[in-house]
């Protein structure tokens, strides 16, 4: 199944003037009569109750004071939303000489997937002013809309997810393809993840200078690799974005997230990004330890417990901000919103994160 991501959650608008308990009302969690205002790009985390001169989530990314954690939801290419407008993970590569389409019930499919040193020449590195302006036309839409009330969310795919697609010729359930690519060809792999690298670090700040505050980085399928070879063909891929990155936008937040990690939670700090996303499978208390005191959390609750009841939901959202500790997190899902969610569960999920106080 595909994990190319929407704009993951994107708050309505509609309810930015209430009481700070209900200042925002995510899109996920849809109102009596929510006024949307999606973007192809770009995800809005709801916003700071107490000043618009930073939001909420930026400032607790950045070791703020903060009376409570900032909350947002990530979700899965309009799975759950009946009409969404999104923007894929893959959307580059159109611009890069890789044409594929998404297909519905059965998820990207890559026309002509790569397979030699002669498929990877004729990939062309990425220049998003232009091929995706609307990118930034929505970005910069979007955020004068918001009016710093609240965090304007980027996303790009990391290199070796990106290179899964477009070697397996879509999903996977094995990644014997890249795999083969990869130990009997790693020159011709590494020629592909490089030219991933430097077009995503310029997707980022192409995206930063439209308006985005903080950028997510979805590594989805590094998972797949052994340990040592996450250090070969994701690892140095990932700090080369955050480093190039980093020398033109020192204070953008950037956050990697990568389902199933748990094996190599130490391994993605080291790629110097501020914020480490984790999934359900990982203690949430032994996170923090694992990942040490300068790095932020976020996550981690299993999407699962949204079928759960009330009661349970509640239970599950103070375990996991009480063992994430007081700031530095972002309260999240460990995944995208599961098909099938009862709508009324999700804006549970909100109301109890926002009552939430340290």
């Amino acid at each position: 199944m595909s994990r190319s991501y929407s704009l993951t959650s994107i708050s309505s608008l509609s309810s930015l003037s209430a009481s700070p308990r209900k200042s925002s009302v995510p899109l996920s969690s849809i109102s009596k009569a929510p006024v949307v205002r999606c973007t192809l790009q770009g995800a809005v985390s709801e916003p700071n109750a107490t000043s618009v001169a930073e939001p909420l989530l930026l400032s607790a990314v950045r070791g703020g004071d903060v009376e409570r954690p900032p909350v947002w939801l990530m979700r899965q290419a309009g799975r759950y939303m009946k009409v969404i407008l999104f923007s894929d993970i893959l959307t580059p590569l159109s611009g890069m000489n890789i044409p594929f389409d998404i297909v519905k019930g059965k998820g990207p499919v890559i026309f002509n997937p790569l397979q030699t040193a002669s498929d990877v020449d004729q990939v062309k590195e990425f220049v998003p002013e232009e091929s995706v302006p609307y990118v930034g036309k929505a970005l910069t839409i979007l955020r004068k809309e918001v009016d710093n009330k609240a965090a304007v969310l980027g996303f790009v795919g990391a290199p070796f997810t990106l290179a899964s697609y477009v070697v397996e010729g879509g999903s996977s359930k094995h990644f014997s393809k890249i795999k083969r690519l990869a130990f009997s060809q790693p020159k011709v792999l590494h020629a592909l993840l490089q030219k991933f690298s430097s077009s995503m670090a310029k997707y980022i700040q192409y995206q930063a200078d439209n308006g985005a505050q903080a950028v997510q980085i979805f590594d989805s399928w590094a998972t797949e690799l052994s340990p040592v070879d996450f250090e070969e063909f994701s690892l140095p891929y990932l700090t080369q974005i955050v480093n190039s990155v980093k020398q033109t936008h020192p204070h953008l937040p950037l956050i990697l997230y990568a389902s199933g990690s748990g094996g190599l939670l130490e391994r993605l700090v080291r790629t110097g990004v501020d914020v480490v996303s984790l999934d359900w499978t990982v203690d949430m208390a032994e996170g923090r330890r694992r990942l040490g005191a300068d790095v932020a959390v976020q996550g981690n609750v299993d999407p699962g417990v949204l079928f759960g009841s009330k009661e349970f939901i509640t239970s599950r959202i103070n375990d996991t901000v009480r063992k994430a500790g007081r700031g530095k997190h972002i309260l999240n899902l460990g995944h995208g919103i599961v098909v099938g969610t009862p709508e009324e569960n999700v804006a549970h999920f909100f109301e109890v994160a926002k009552g939430i106080r340290y």
